[in-house]
């Protein structure tokens, strides 16, 4: 079964934007908001899912950005426990002419939305990573997370380089430490997608 938050904000609407390999649905879910619009990916890699925990948080939020969430992209992965998709692809080298269903429904939303900031959720580097345009955001969101920042090239297929190089959009990574969340993370976490976009250049 896919997950599913347990309580939405009462403003949120949400779409089925593609289905997994094995036919899981993907969902988005929108928050509309007045400030500027922010994508935020929980899960990209099967094995790397802390950030479904923050998506979770942000889905019971009334936020002043336009927020959109994507808490799952690999479900498939995800139950499996495994860093690519049902066909052993690695989603995040396949943006954005990748064959896989998943790849395909991130790039469709991507395109539609146009995210004025996208942050990627993945494990276990315990760090921010941020290149070329998206250098200032993702270092302030560091500073808001309190976590380290490193400045890090983006590698052929990922997400982030499609977003940064082809778009010119900003989209990071925030690398979550291996183990859960602290309640106390995951609030400095919330707090730095909610104010990362809002005083971004």
């Amino acid at each position: 079964m896919p997950w599913i938050a347990g309580t939405l904000s009462t403003l949120a609407a949400v779409f089925v934007i593609g289905h997994s390999v094995q036919g899981q649905p993907i969902q988005a879910w929108h928050i509309p908001g007045p400030g500027p619009r922010v994508l935020v990916v929980g899960c990209i890699h099967g094995n790397e899912c802390s950030g479904i925990d923050v998506v979770d948080a942000l889905a019971r939020t009334h936020p002043h950005e336009d927020l959109w969430l994507v808490p799952d992209l690999n479900p498939d992965g995800h139950a499996a426990r495994t860093r690519g998709n049902a066909h052993d692809v690695d989603l995040n080298r396949s943006f954005p002419n990748g064959r896989e269903p998943e790849t395909r429904a991130a790039v469709a939303l991507i395109r539609r939305i146009r995210p004025a900031v996208t942050i990627w959720f993945h494990q276990a580097e315990d760090r921010v990573r941020g290149w070329g345009r998206s250098k200032a955001v993702a270092r302030r969101y560091a500073r808001l997370a309190g976590m380290r920042y490193a400045s890090v090239e983006w590698p052929a297929g990922a997400a982030t380089r499609w977003q940064n190089t082809v778009l010119g959009e900003r989209s990071f990574v925030v690398e979550l430490p291996r183990e859960r969340l602290t309640p106390w993370q995951l609030d400095r976490h919330v707090r730095a997608c909610l104010r990362v976009a809002l005083a971004a250049p």
